[in-house]
């Protein structure tokens, strides 16, 4: 059993898995905007255009105000989301920056004339001096 609960856990947070599930749950918070506009916006500009109905100020004032919150309701969505991936990147290691050893070094300064030269040179391509060898 924990092999499995392990091997659903690796499923579930593969970063393709999480994409899918972040964009299904937008996309339906979206598709509330949309219903939204068509229905507090458009529908009644076509309505009055046509000389279906009528409204009033206080109609518009709750046209708008249904609108915003609409919008209201796809921000808190969209950031608790945010908060949601954040805590599991975290969790599966994915917001760790991974540690690089620095690059072993290929150049060397040349003693005499300070130019960078490369560090298997006998003698300095700039100045012509022979180095000296270097015990390691």
């Amino acid at each position: 059993m924990k092999k499995f609960i392990e091997e659903f856990r690796a499923f579930a947070l593969r970063g393709n898995v999480m994409d899918m599930a972040v964009g299904v749950i937008i996309g339906g918070a979206f598709s509330g905007i949309v219903t939204s506009l068509t229905d507090n916006f458009i529908n009644p500009v076509l309505n009055v255009c046509t000389g279906h109905a009528t409204y009033t100020l206080q109609d518009a004032a709750g046209f708008v105000s249904a609108f915003v919150s609409s919008v209201v309701n796809f921000i808190i969505m969209a950031f608790i989301l945010f908060c949601l991936m954040k805590l599991v990147n975290r969790a599966a290691g994915l917001g760790k920056k991974k540690e690089e050893k620095p690059a072993a070094p290929t150049t060397k300064i040349c003693p005499f004339c300070k130019s960078e030269i490369p560090l298997a040179a006998t003698r300095c391509a700039h100045c012509t001096s022979e180095l000296p060898k270097e015990e390691n």
